[in-house]
């Protein structure tokens, strides 16, 4: 999610932030389609995203003023969270919490610890060979029509929550605005979308990211009650590798689902 491509275990392609590079030549993520390279063009230095091998952020859960660290590995999928309550991962081969299960409030670790790292990274992540962006009609939201391409993994993988995003570009900027897309991880069916807003982007070393992401239901073509938002900081993506003692479950950790 070698978005870099990033892996869960056995059966779920949870998280995809690059792929593997042909033994010559230049890597195939940086031939994208011109309606989507505009958007990543909008977006910074996305080259450096292909050339990466590590990505980390820091970020604070506004609504409950909990904070937290992620680190990533992208070039294998192995993930660490330390947070206020709890640290989880990835270390390659399962996921793990600590100190133990109670202590992470959430349902699933397996579908929460790449959540944030996969929203605040699009749309580098969906330079991905696995992944396919193509141009929608307009979308009406919040009575603003928007340009819209839409994300959709290949064999109906997920990236994160979802195997498809559509993604709404603000005019002005050329920058995704608002992200919306259906939780599939836990039930293929769904149709509930959600709609994330994209706020305050900031620079990162020549790459954009948003300062805020801000979580709304969404019914028709309008957003109603904020479900969730969270601010991040101190974003690197770096060329250097994570020492992989980071990832490895602490001792007092128990594998999750």
């Amino acid at each position: 999610m070698t978005f870099l491509r990033i892996l869960v275990p056995a059966t779920l392609l949870a998280f995809c932030l690059a792929c593997s590079k042909t033994p010559e030549g230049p890597d195939p993520r940086l031939a994208q389609p011109e309606h989507f390279k505009k958007v990543l063009d909008a977006h910074g230095d996305w080259e450096k995203w292909v050339a990466a091998k590590s990505f980390s952020f820091a970020m604070v859960h506004e609504t409950t003023l909990e904070w937290e660290n992620h680190y990533l590995s992208l070039m294998d999928g192995k993930v660490r969270i330390d947070a206020d309550l709890f640290q989880a991962g990835n270390d390659g081969d399962q996921v793990w919490v600590s100190p133990n299960r109670q202590s992470f409030p959430g349902q699933s670790v397996r579908f929460y610890h790449n959540l944030y790292a996969t929203f605040l990274s699009i749309p580098y992540s969906l330079t991905d060979t696995l992944i396919t962006v193509t141009p929608l009609d307009n979308r009406i939201l919040n009575g603003v029509s928007y340009t819209t391409l839409e994300a959709k993994m290949k064999d109906g993988k997920l990236m994160g929550p979802s195997n498809r995003y559509e993604l709404l570009i603000d005019s002005t900027t050329g920058q995704v605005a608002w992200v919306l897309f259906a939780v599939t991880f836990f039930d293929k069916g769904n149709q509930v979308q959600e709609a994330l807003k994209y706020e305050d982007y900031r620079n990162a070393d020549g790459m954009i990211f948003p300062r805020v992401i801000t979580g709304y239901l969404l019914d028709n073509d309008s957003t109603t009650r904020i479900r969730y938002q969270s601010s991040f900081t101190d974003v690197y993506v770096l060329e250097e590798e994570l020492d992989d003692s980071l990832f490895k479950m602490p001792k007092q950790g128990v594998k999750s689902n």
